[in-house]
């Protein structure tokens, strides 16, 4: 039997959430949680919309391709006929 092994440990609860908030106010104060919450929010935006632009540029090279490849061979033959 494989037994899994957490990359980052085990997920934190209700008491270290608790703990890791007090340690964020405390660094930051709690006039620059939301503001820092918010550029996270839109960093993660652009990121999704940045990843998604990506992946239909390669769904769209890999339709191209088979097209490219199709017109290459054809363009081929018709030279060896020549």
């Amino acid at each position: 039997m494989v037994q899994m092994i957490p990359l980052f440990g085990p997920i934190p609860g209700g008491m270290e959430m608790m703990v890791i908030l007090l340690i964020a106010v405390l660094l930051f104060g709690a006039n620059k949680i939301p503001k820092l919450a918010r550029s996270t929010g839109e960093a993660m935006g652009e990121f999704k919309k940045g990843r998604q632009e990506v992946e239909e540029e390669l769904k769209e090279m890999q339709e191209g391709g088979v097209d490219a490849e199709t017109t290459t061979s054809e363009t081929d033959a018709e030279r060896t006929t020549e």
